[in-house]
């Protein structure tokens, strides 16, 4: 692993100046999912990334003591479902920390269990990436979860849920404009 080494210097931000420009970064919106029927639990995460190709490795940034990290590790296996721009609601369920806990987070929300991970895919989810456990890291205040992916389905078509700014947005994705030839 590599860090960081040498003298620090103090870097002169206003804090909430700082978070303000870190708002500015979209990602598209997960539920984790982790069972058996049993032992459900799911959570909402905003940060999920391709880490490695080869082996394919995702990687997800959760509060640091997250009670989904030590359940997937436990269980060795865990579902990403990433939320179609129609699934708000569902990604606020997951997110909600008054949520019941185990199959009753998931009363009355269509999904059918991995026969892999025995994790939920939730329905009409816009991709569902199933997951061997592969290491969870402290990383400041966050935990970093990566797995590997075992199967991976998508429903082509669709638009993503994306956090940014703070807020939940669905909408139309267009091509960026390709910089005119000189």
């Amino acid at each position: 692993m590599t860090t960081a080494t040498g003298v620090r210097r103090t870097v002169r931000q206003d804090p909430a100046e700082r978070r303000r420009a870190l708002y500015h970064l979209a990602s598209p919106v997960s539920v984790l999912t982790t069972g058996p029927e049993d032992r459900m639990h799911g959570t909402t995460a905003s940060t999920v990334t391709l880490v490695s190709r080869s082996p394919l490795l995702v990687g997800v940034a959760l509060r640091a003591g997250s009670s989904f990290a030590r359940l997937a590790a436990a269980e060795g296996r865990f579902a990403i479902n990433v939320l179609g721009g129609d699934q708000a609601d569902v990604a606020r369920r997951f997110a909600d920390s008054g949520r019941p806990d185990g199959d009753e987070a998931f009363a009355g929300l269509a999904w059918t269990a991995d026969r892999y991970a025995h994790a939920p895919l939730i329905a009409g989810a816009l991709a569902h990436y199933v997951c061997r456990f592969h290491s969870a890291h402290d990383a400041g205040d966050s935990e970093l979860l990566l797995g590997y992916v075992v199967r991976a389905t998508s429903d082509n078509g669709r638009l993503p849920l994306f956090s940014y700014a703070g807020g939940l947005f669905a909408g139309s994705l267009r091509p960026a404009k390709e910089a005119a030839a000189s």
